[in-house]
């Protein structure tokens, strides 16, 4: 899900943070923002085809980094949206997002039109290098954070999810992380950074753990529904201004931290009843559908047991749900996992949801996507993978 302004608001309350010399520990990497967050601060070309050898030398010098610490790292990769598909708008308004800002692009005004090879030359080079990495079959996130609590290790990732999920080790923002400038403490080299655990945040904002998930919710899913209650009008008299964040969330906050019902349903009846003008009726459907959006949001940050341990110490692949599993040959199983197929071949998108995210291309906008070039090659390649039940992807 993610909460959208979290990130920039805690820039501003930066005391929640621990500093730490990291080293000697496991960690858990989130891939996915990894290879993104390389590519972007080596400052390589984004909008005319890549430049992966300069990459592939980016990718090296961290993963060096962390053996120069003692740092043992496994890197987990998204592999497609969850069976639930809580995602599913707001990746649409970040492609329609990205199509929209094409023409400063093509200027040179714009980035984050990251090269489409970014994430396979970051799978081969780990496995060059023989760095552990598994692809998920779905979303990352879950899996680093249950794997995370089994294993007692921090998560390196910058996916405002970690800021929610409760582990035992916490979280390591990536912006934080100080891999270009490793220092010494007698003959052990370690990196600074910052550590995030949930129970800061909880006593800093003095609100309860068992609403942590309901906070999300609301300023997440189900945001758009309360733009209009005026949430500042709750934060504290004399509390800092907020320069960069958000400061309806720092209201959603103190008005949660102010409640002494730690019961979810207690909690968003209060929250319907800020919402002015609307009638009886529509309060109440609007009551329902909150529910909804919250328990599926209690069920996303609720941590399984990890189906990535096995793979890490065993080799064995992570599971697919029952109702696909025959339709995926053993060997493209192991592949996807191990990285050496990337997602453009086969992702959980394609396998459950019958559709494929192309990654947005820098092009004329009046013209016709070149994407629509391969629609018959891919269908074909669908068919082939999935086999007879493989046809229909979108």
């Amino acid at each position: 899900m993610g909460v959208q302004g979290l990130w920039s608001l805690l820039e501003e309350y930066n005391q929640i943070y621990q500093d730490i010399h990291f080293r000697d520990s496991k960690l858990l990497v989130d891939g996915t923002n990894l290879a993104h967050l390389l590519y972007n601060r080596a400052n390589l070309d984004q909008n005319h085809g890549g430049e992966y050898l300069a990459f592939q030398a980016e990718v090296q010098a961290f993963f060096k980094t962390l053996d120069n610490c003692q740092i043992k790292s496994k890197v987990v990769i998204d592999g497609g949206s969850g069976p639930s598909d809580i995602k599913l708008n707001h990746r649409m308004d970040r492609q329609r997002t990205r199509v929209k800002k094409i023409p400063d692009a093509l200027k040179g005004g714009e980035k984050g039109f990251y090269a489409l090879f970014t994430t396979t030359v970051f799978e081969q080079t780990l496995n060059d290098m023989k760095v552990p990495l598994v692809r998920c079959f779905g979303e990352a996130d879950g899996q680093l954070a249950a794997l995370a609590r089994e294993w007692c290790c921090p998560v390196l990732s910058r996916d405002s999810d970690f800021y929610i999920y409760d582990l035992p080790e916490g979280f390591l923002p990536l912006d934080h992380f100080q891999f270009d400038s490793v220092k010494t403490s007698g003959a052990r080299s370690y990196i600074s950074c910052k550590r995030y655990t949930t129970s800061s945040f909880c006593t800093l904002f003095n609100i309860d753990h068992q609403l942590l998930t309901v906070f999300a919710a609301l300023a997440g899913n189900y945001y758009d529904n309360l733009i209009d209650v005026k949430w500042a009008s709750f934060v504290p008299a004399g509390s800092p201004e907020v320069r960069f964040g958000d400061d309806r969330l720092v209201g959603l906050l103190s008005w949660l931290g102010a409640r002494t019902d730690r019961r979810t349903e207690d909690t968003l009846t209060a929250a319907m009843a800020l919402i002015d003008n609307i009638s009886q009726q529509a309060r109440t459907e609007m009551w329902t559908w909150a529910q909804t959006e919250v328990q599926n949001a209690m069920l996303e940050y609720r941590l399984p047991s990890s189906s990535l341990r096995s793979f890490f110490s065993e080799g064995t692949v992570p599971p697919l749900p029952a109702e696909i599993w025959s339709w995926i040959p053993e060997w493209v199983r192991v592949s996807l996992a191990r990285g050496d197929l990337g997602a453009n071949i086969l992702d959980y998108d394609i396998l459950v949801h019958r559709r494929k995210f192309l990654r947005t291309q820098l092009q004329c906008r009046v013209l016709q996507s070149s994407n629509l070039t391969s629609p018959p090659i891919r269908q074909v390649m669908y068919r082939l993978l999935l086999g007879q039940g493989g046809g229909g992807v979108r």
